[in-house]
C-alpha cells in the first residue's frame, strides 16, 4: 500500500482543523496526537477511495478533451473527389 506522506505545513492545518471540528461540533477538545491519528486512519480507510475517484475523474476529462480533438481533426479533413 502506498504511504500518502503530507507536508508538515499541510499537516499541521489539518490538525488544527480536525481540533476545531471537534470542538465546535462535538464540543470535545482532542489533543495533537490523537488528531494525527485520527487524520492518519482517515487517509488510510479513505484515501484509495478519494484516489481512485480522482483516477476515474482525470480518465473522463481525459476522454472528453481527447474526443473533442478527435472531432477537431475530423473537421480539418480535406474534402476528397470520388470519381
Amino acid at each position: 500500500m502506498i504511504v500518502i506522506k503530507l507536508p508538515k505545513e499541510d499537516r499541521s492545518e489539518i490538525v488544527k482543523q480536525v481540533q476545531s471540528f471537534f470542538e465546535e461540533e462535538r464540543s470535545e477538545t482532542i489533543g495533537e496526537i490523537a488528531a494525527e491519528m485520527l487524520i492518519d486512519r482517515m487517509i488510510q480507510e479513505l484515501g484509495p477511495y478519494i484516489y481512485n475517484r480522482a483516477v476515474a475523474d482525470a480518465r473522463a476529462m481525459f476522454a472528453e478533451k481527447f474526443n473533442q480533438i478527435d472531432d477537431e481533426l475530423y473537421a480539418l479533413e480535406k474534402p476528397m473527389s470520388r470519381r
